[in-house]
């Protein structure tokens, strides 16, 4: 493949929250050590919501490849104790073709 126009970047985030009785079972869990199935699946879904944005802006500007794709992840309160977790999905949208 190669690359025969370069569109610019493009992203996709997506973001979650936990509810109140799992972010206490969490933290109980948290206490004894272990893996945190309930955040790790709540990460793994948030990724793959930005994943599907990510995708849906680049088809947009008429891309059919991102490359140089990376995620940055972050957590913001966003009030009253709740706790939020974000994904960004970003990466250069480009149109290749096969040789």
């Amino acid at each position: 493949m190669r690359v025969v126009r370069v569109i610019g970047p493009v992203y996709g985030t997506g973001v979650r929250s936990r509810n109140l009785i799992g972010n206490l079972l969490g933290g109980v869990r948290a206490l004894f050590g272990g893996k945190q199935a309930g955040y790790l699946n709540m990460i793994a879904q948030t990724r793959d919501d930005a994943l599907e944005q990510l995708a849906e802006h680049a088809r947009s500007l008429g891309a059919n490849a991102v490359l140089g794709m990376r995620f940055d992840s972050g957590e913001f309160d966003a009030g009253q104790g709740q706790a939020m977790n974000e994904v960004t999905a970003y990466g250069t949208a480009v149109v290749v073709e096969v040789l």
